[in-house]
This record gives C-alpha cells, sequence and structure tokens, in this order.
C-alpha cells in the first residue's frame, strides 16, 4: 500500500501537492502598523470566555499590513515566487491568560491560498482580501524613502468592498514598533465536529511566537485610519475606531517553528 505524505491536504505519494511544507516556516517582509484606541467592551466583546483584558490600555488595537515573502527549508518557493510572495492585512488586541499578557489576532485577510492554510493550522483566522500597501525601495522617484516626511498607504477590501484604508507620515525613528503585537501569540484553532450537535472535535488554547528575529530599524509617525463594513465582513463595527495612538514601519524576518498547548477542550468522540 502507498503511504500518503503532506503537511496538510492534499496528501499524495510524494507530497508535493500539500496546500503548506513541513515547518520550519521563514518570513521577511515589512509591517505598516496602526495604533488606536477602541473601547475596551468592544475588545471584551470578541474575546473567548476564558481571556480577560489586558491590565493596561484595555482597548487598544493595532492593524498591521505586511508585505510577506515566505518559503521553507529547502527555499524552493523564493525560485517561484508566486509560491512565497503575498500580502495580508491583520487586526490585533491584547489580552491575558492565567495572568500573563498576550497579543492576539481577532481578523485577518491574505491574498493567497496557502496562506490561509498556514494561518488556520496556527489559529489565526484568516480569509481571502485584497490587500495594498505602499512599498519603499532605495532608487528613483517611484518610491517613498525610509526618512522622516515618508508618506506610506495601505488598503484592504473583501468581495470588493473596502474595509480600511490608511496612510502613515513617518516623523522619526523609534525604539519600538508600537506596543499591541509585542507578546506571545495567543489563538484559538477550532473545527466543528462533522455530526450536528457534537460540538468541536479540534478546540485548543494554543501559543507561539516567531524564533530567529531579524528586525530592522522601526519608524514611527502620524497616522489617519478609516474603516468600514460590508454584508459579509465586520470591522468598523466592532472596533470603531475612539483615538488614533501612532503609525509605524519596520522591516522584519522571523522563523515560526511550532507553538505550545495551553488548553485543550476537544471534544474525544
Amino acid at each position: 500500500m502507498t503511504e500518503l505524505h503532506g503537511f496538510m491536504a492534499p496528501k499524495t505519494a510524494s507530497g508535493k501537492s500539500a496546500i503548506i511544507p513541513d515547518m520550519p516556516w521563514f518570513y521577511s517582509g515589512t509591517l505598516l502598523t496602526v495604533e488606536y484606541l477602541t473601547d475596551p467592551k468592544n475588545v471584551r466583546a470578541i474575546l473567548p470566555k476564558e481571556l480577560e483584558l489586558a491590565d493596561e490600555e484595555p482597548g487598544a488595537v493595532a492593524l498591521i499590513w505586511a508585505d510577506w515573502q515566505s518559503c521553507s527549508t529547502g527555499k524552493l518557493e523564493l525560485l517561484d515566487p508566486v509560491r512565497s510572495q503575498y500580502l495580508e492585512a491583520f487586526v490585533v488586541v491584547r489580552c491575558k491568560f492565567e495572568g500573563k499578557t498576550y497579543s492576539r489576532c481577532v481578523a485577518i485577510w491574505v491574498t493567497k491560498d496557502f496562506a490561509i492554510a498556514r494561518g488556520w493550522f496556527q489559529g489565526y483566522p484568516k480569509k481571502l482580501g485584497n490587500v495594498a500597501v505602499t512599498r519603499i525601495f532605495n532608487h528613483g522617484k517611484a518610491t517613498p524613502k525610509l526618512e522622516a516626511g515618508a508618506q506610506l498607504g495601505a488598503s484592504l477590501s473583501a468581495y470588493d468592498h473596502r474595509l480600511a484604508s490608511a496612510v502613515v507620515t513617518l516623523r522619526e525613528p523609534s525604539e519600538t514598533n508600537g506596543f499591541v503585537n509585542g507578546h506571545p501569540m495567543i489563538h484559538s484553532r477550532w473545527m466543528p465536529s462533522i455530526t450536528p450537535g457534537l460540538g468541536n472535535s479540534l478546540d485548543q488554547l494554543i501559543t507561539m511566537g516567531g524564533v530567529d528575529a531579524d528586525l530592522g530599524q522601526p519608524w514611527k509617525g502620524d497616522a489617519e485610519l478609516m474603516l468600514g463594513d460590508s454584508q459579509w465582513d465586520e470591522l468598523a463595527s466592532i472596533l470603531p475606531v475612539e483615538k488614533i495612538l501612532a503609525g509605524y514601519y519596520r522591516e522584519v524576518g522571523v522563523t515560526f517553528n511550532g507553538g505550545t498547548l495551553l488548553q485543550d477542550n476537544s471534544k474525544k468522540i
């Protein structure tokens, strides 16, 4: 009998058809971040019951646009860049579990199917969307430079509906890239039972973070942000903006090689 291989479906004899390869996964890219405040009750409303609000600035939110190039150990994806390049926009809040502060992604849209599969494995609630963000290049006039006064724009839409637009004007180098997305992630991995009424076959609370971080100099500046809803997506209505805090830009590199199970409520049926 032929043995089937593949980190995730579809499994084949060679394993080459799997939507994502085995870990570790390597990421290089840029992050454009807008941090703002909403009413803490809005954050509480989208957290599972086992999580608590963060002690400091419980209503803080980060909306992050990421322009990624990623690959696995063999780096073959880099030679077929349609398999390595993608963009995403994701929303992060902070919370507590058993007294420790975590970051948690509560909404995210990406541009490629392999990024969706990888995210679902990690507990990111990924959906398909259209994402665009200004890129910084070192030469020519069709680019801002990484300097005071540089302006970068970003947009997010899904199913042809605009959900977010941002403009960040860089002012100065910063010691941090913000504070909302600065903790280990805490996510929920779940899958409903195929039998109606039996709850979730997979129901786990996990934590994870990147390793081997290779981080560029962060820049901080002023930010403008507009959020929207559609009949298919909620953003402005669940995490409305009360006060914009700041915008940030940073080039980053990181490796993902697994996480840690914190709590398992999966049904054993």
